[in-house]
């Protein structure tokens, strides 16, 4: 059990989301460990504080500290409301992924700047429902200026032959099982780039709570289109050994950049202020609201009803 205090009160802007591969932050002096509690539950695990540079960086793991969540029951919802919660603006998520092109080789990265959704409507996937309505635009999945962030540290990665892609999109399947040879080949007739199981609603959720959010894809595999092997769980995990070095040395040079100064607009997520909550008091009619989801809208923005 961590002996760290469990409250914080200091500004938190920035968070790292970490997934198969990324289970912690190695390297950063944590200074606190708080528990939230939101009106979606509690979050898939408790969220580390740390100091980088003098600023405060936040750390989820998406899937648990014991990696005890598989895709569909990670609580999206209370992960991405309680980093909202705590003063997070600024997101870098990252995610293991299996290739769909032969030019992203095993233990290369990805900075997708697009997303297809192929989950089934299992997860819960959004905060504007229950009497509530909020529409949000989502053409553009991922945030370019976090992401040009991540591209220019690309030189902090080491290996023979290892590359980050500049852009790419992934498809988000359901899972918790892999994809079949057929569908592999379809997805790679429609021009994804890699696949995953968790990027979604993660992203979505995001950019509901006005987030600047990126996700940095770590190839594993080939899925199982390829002649090099299928997909396995015993092949995953050799490649995230690999990959999860590079995943550090990355998140510390996107963390040294971040923390800077002139990246203060971007950190504090100063261009997506008022994205979602503008529509939301236009869309539904006060007379039509349910007190019970404003309340739930209130915790991720404070007095937006009052205007």
């Amino acid at each position: 059990m961590s002996s760290l205090p469990t409250t914080f009160d200091g500004p938190v802007h920035i968070a790292v989301i970490g997934g198969t591969g990324l289970a912690q932050l190695d390297g950063f002096q944590p200074i606190a460990e708080v528990n939230p509690v939101t009106p979606w539950g509690a979050p898939a695990s408790p969220i580390r504080i740390a100091s980088h540079n003098g600023a405060n960086v936040a750390f989820l793991a998406r899937h648990g500290i014991h990696h005890q969540f598989a895709p569909h029951e990670v609580p999206n919802q209370a992960n991405i409301a309680a980093l909202r919660h705590l003063g997070v603006r600024c997101v870098i998520a990252f995610s293991a992924v299996g290739s769909l092109q032969e030019e992203i080789k095993p233990m290369d990265f990805v900075v997708p700047d697009q997303v297809i959704d192929r989950t089934k409507g299992i997860r819960s996937f959004t905060f504007f429902e229950g009497g509530v309505v909020g529409h949000v635009g989502f053409a553009d999945p991922f945030d370019d200026k976090l992401a040009a962030v991540v591209k220019r540290c690309a030189k902090s990665m080491e290996g023979d032959g290892v590359v980050l892609h500049g852009k790419g999109t992934v498809v988000v399947m359901e899972g918790p099982q892999f994809s079949t040879r057929a569908e592999s080949h379809l997805y790679r007739s429609w021009g994804g780039s890699v696949i995953n199981m968790s990027t979604l609603p993660e992203a979505k959720l995001a950019r509901e709570a006005e987030l600047s959010y990126q996700v940095i894809a770590m190839a594993t595999d080939y899925d199982c289109w390829h002649s090099f092997e299928d997909v396995n769980v015993e092949l995953v995990m050799k490649y995230m050994h690999a990959n999860g070095k590079n995943a550090r040395r990355l998140v510390g040079a996107v963390l040294d950049e971040l923390t800077q100064n002139e990246q203060s607009d971007l950190v504090q997520a100063k261009h997506w202020i008022g994205y979602a909550q503008g529509g939301l008091k236009f869309m539904t009619k006060p007379d039509g609201r349910d007190p019970a989801a404003m309340k739930k809208v209130e915790y991720l923005f404070p007095g937006v009803w009052e205007s």
